[in-house]
């Protein structure tokens, strides 16, 4: 026989008392009540969950709102614009929910501390209308399981507490699609409190490591080979002392610090793209990301990826050369991307072009320089620069050659991959600085196809070298001053004031 499941009384509402609306023009105390009124927040919905699971009483639903950070200005003055962000075009009052404020404490000081400084207005901390989702307020890696206690059983888990919810979780503002009605704030941040959430809870999934050890440079590859070479190197670097890295990640969080001999321990099965990370205290050390093959992986970690506000992200795999005078194992800058992946045209129509970055692109070929000690017009004999096509195809090789060949053709396409058009739009949509650098593995228009021999002596030899380019290129970057490297060319019109 079921058990019949209880309904609540309507308008029964638990929430911790009402949180006063507060005044800084300090970042550091605006960012630690931020942080207070989180922790308060979600240590009620915690605690009265687990009350509820010893067999204490339903009173309610319970509820519990996320904080929010604000700013209001009154003036069309104008600010320094050789700066991308930390200013607001018009006079208004900008709002923006916030999750997880320790994690994100160097990144809210940066951006509160930048508006007040060039708005002359105070920062207003205060409780939000958006309530906490009982799953998010656990944290990452949390199981939150509502049977196996009378209380619990009794009713349905939407019924005693907010759940995540998808209408509320999307990237209007990203987008630019986002229009505020009559009277409401406009958005200072990118990214809501709950959209952030969904993904850091979504990073520990697909990665298998916590949001906290992502560094703020960023590798993406498409090959274990990188993996294993990067994982070698980084455990070495720790045994020898760390050379300014503080640590080295791996998927199931297990840490290696600086000065120790690392022990690789057994993580049972990898999960779908899992992270690596050598830290910094300042967190511009490298994380790299074996994103595996295809669009599809590629969107779904920058999806992510992005709500962390890396300060740049690189693509590092390989790729089939489409002109005969590549040889394998030569190198592909990307200045401009064809998108045939498809996985983007909804949030970012293929009509919108992906301009490339002058200054990863410098870093990029500065790197090439330095690790194969080829200058100038000798740099011409391993690497060429040019359009790089993404497809949603592997196997495009094997269709009628008029379709795909001749619209490679037309575009002075140079290779084609399964991610880097992906990489490089999802860095435009969210204002995260990006580029490629490939390498040719296959040559299939001119009979030299990626078969297990072939592939194997070439991954030997180039794998290595390809990498630490890579490397050298994200080092180059972090040495850069962040407002440098924030291109104004990725605003548009009308933009949140955080990076």
């Amino acid at each position: 026989m079921n058990k019949r499941i209880k309904t609540l009384p309507p308008m029964t509402c638990i929430s911790p008392a009402a949180a006063e609306r507060q005044v800084f023009d300090d970042a550091e105390q605006a960012v630690d009540a931020l942080i207070a009124l989180y922790e308060r927040n979600t240590a009620f919905l915690i605690d009265a969950f687990q009350a509820l699971a010893k067999g204490a009483p339903v009173e309610g639903r319970y509820r519990a709102f996320y904080p929010q950070v604000s700013i209001e200005t009154t003036s069309f003055g104008h600010v320094d614009s050789r700066l991308s962000y930390g200013h607001v075009s018009a006079p208004g009052i900008y709002t923006t929910t916030v999750t997880r404020p320790k994690l994100f404490r160097r990144y809210l000081v940066e951006q509160l501390e930048l508006l007040m400084r060039n708005h002359h207005v105070p920062v207003i901390v205060s409780e939000s209308t958006t309530p906490i989702p009982l799953h998010f307020a656990f944290g990452e890696g949390a199981h939150v399981e509502a049977s196996g206690s009378s209380s619990l059983a009794d009713y349905p888990l939407r019924d005693l507490f907010d759940t995540p919810d998808l209408n509320n979780t999307d990237d209007l503002i990203a987008n630019g699609e986002y229009e505020a009605l009559p009277g409401e704030p406009a958005p200072l941040a990118p990214f809501t409190a709950q959209r952030i959430d969904y993904s850091l809870a979504r990073l520990a999934h697909y990665t298998a490591t916590g949001a906290d050890h992502f560094q703020n440079f960023v590798l993406f590859t498409n090959y274990q080979f990188y993996i294993d070479e990067f994982t070698n190197w980084a455990r070495e670097l720790m045994a020898n002392g760390g050379e300014g890295y503080t640590a080295f990640v791996e998927p199931g969080n297990i840490v290696t610090p600086a000065g120790a001999a690392s022990a690789p321990e057994a993580v049972g099965r990898l999960p779908q793209m899992p992270a690596y990370h050598l830290k910094k205290d300042d967190h511009c050390g490298i994380t790299l990301v074996n994103i595996g093959v295809g669009p599809s992986n590629a969107k779904t970690i920058t999806d992510h990826i992005a709500v962390l506000r890396p300060h740049a992200w690189l693509m590092v795999g390989h790729c089939a050369g489409l002109r005969n005078s590549q040889r394998l194992g030569d190198y592909v800058l990307a200045h401009a991307y064809m998108r045939e992946d498809h996985v983007l045209d909804d949030d970012l129509p293929v009509w919108v072009p992906i301009p490339a970055l002058a200054e990863v692109q410098q870093a990029l070929e500065g790197a090439v320089e330095e690790i194969t000690g080829f200058e100038g017009f000798e740099l011409k004999r391993i690497m060429r620069t040019g359009t790089v096509a993404t497809i949603d195809n592997r196997n495009w090789e094997l269709r009628d050659m008029a379709g795909p060949v001749k619209r490679l053709s037309q575009a002075r396409a140079i290779a084609l991959d399964m991610e880097s058009a992906t990489i490089a739009a999802n860095g435009f949509r969210f204002r995260v600085p990006y580029g490629t650098l490939l390498c040719v593995s296959d040559k299939p228009l001119h009979g030299e196809l990626k078969l297990p021999g072939m592939a194997t002596a070439f991954y030997k030899t180039q794998v290595s070298q390809h990498l630490k380019i890579g490397i050298r290129a994200v080092q180059k970057l972090a040495e850069m001053p962040t407002e440098t490297l924030h291109s104004r060319k990725l605003r548009s019109f009308y933009e949140t004031a955080f990076q």
